[in-house]
């Protein structure tokens, strides 16, 4: 009796923060599209000036939940700067939290407002949130033969021309790594191959078009390109193999103890133009995701009292001096 308790109230610990979350969407939306009519007939500049705030409002919100009701660590390593940049944000991806991540960082820059998202063309169908993002300045985008450049490139000059603040977010892999997908790792791995380029394990091999398209057209607008490497506790088992990255529910319910996360700020003029070029650099940044991921089975990632450096030569993060540390 006292354990099917226990267990019950385990499982309902997520429904609050749940709640909170989804319940709160509706008035929301129901704000933005208030000031949506409100703005229609004003500059472009002032509608989103507006509707950042509200967002960072309400981000807010989901960030207060989880990085303090879940208990969840936020390890910090490498070098984010302190003050906003326009930005192209570029990560792995192996968890629904991963939008989260970069929430995370863009709060410590005072840029939460300003997070705006490369989606995948089947979100845009999701109730409340599809049609927003799209009007945050989100894009969503088609895989392969259908990806509509010229469009991407339109929205992108649309605002730059309103001089909007950029906080870009890619995940160059299109999906999410999952290592019980064995055919999507497969068919990753087989495409690296097919190009001639190095197979990765423990990340997909990145597509290089969304990129490319972000930079070339932003490239007289960004600051920088933020390489972001997330590593979630708990992903390996006893015997050294990869598990699925948790989910929201999870954390929810408090299942992550700790989130490793790896900056590394990239000048714009560092980043090769050509695509041909762009590629083969994008592939070498997720060579050195992989490796360090790889580091990460066998040595559990660096120590908390530890910041990482970013060694071309090897491809490893070495440790040196202490970062900025974050505990929630």
């Amino acid at each position: 009796m006292l354990l099917s308790l226990v267990l019950h109230m385990y499982s309902m610990c997520c429904v609050l923060p749940a709640a909170v979350l989804l319940g709160t969407a509706p008035t929301y939306v129901l704000a933005w599209g208030a000031w949506r009519l409100l703005s229609a007939f004003l500059p472009s500049r002032f509608y989103q000036a507006v509707d950042d705030r509200l967002y960072c409002i309400y981000q807010s919100m989901v960030l207060f939940f989880f990085e303090n009701y879940t208990g969840v660590q936020i390890l910090l390593y490498g070098d984010l700067p302190k003050n906003k940049e326009n930005i192209i944000y570029l990560a792995n991806h192996q968890s629904t939290v991963d939008w989260i991540v970069a929430d995370i960082l863009a709060i410590r820059q005072n840029a939460l407002g300003h997070v705006r998202y490369v989606l995948k063309d089947g979100l845009k169908w999701l109730p409340l949130y599809g049609c927003y993002f799209s009007q945050h300045g989100g894009i969503y985008v088609k895989r392969s033969a259908k990806f509509n450049e010229k469009e991407m490139r339109k929205k992108l000059q649309s605002y730059i021309n309103a001089g909007t603040p950029m906080y870009l977010v890619i995940f160059p892999e299109g999906t999410r790594y999952n290592p019980e997908l064995t055919k999507v790792i497969s068919a990753s791995q087989t495409f690296a191959a097919q190009e001639g380029l190095p197979v990765l394990k423990h990340v997909l091999t990145p597509r290089i078009k969304a990129t490319h398209v972000a930079f070339d057209s932003m490239k007289n607008y960004l600051d920088a390109i933020y390489d972001v490497t997330v590593a979630f506790e708990g992903t390996v088992d006893d015997k050294g193999q990869r598990k699925e990255a948790p989910s929201m529910a999870e954390f929810l319910c408090k299942e992550c103890p700790k989130i490793h996360i790896h900056i590394d700020r990239i000048d714009k003029k560092d980043v090769p133009e050509e695509q041909v070029y762009m590629k083969r650099w994008l592939h070498e940044r997720f060579e050195i995701k992989d490796n360090n991921m790889t580091w990460e089975l066998v040595q559990c990632w660096p120590l908390a009292e530890s910041c990482c450096e970013l060694s071309s030569r090897r491809g490893l993060w070495m440790p040196l001096a202490k970062a900025e540390l974050e505990v929630r």
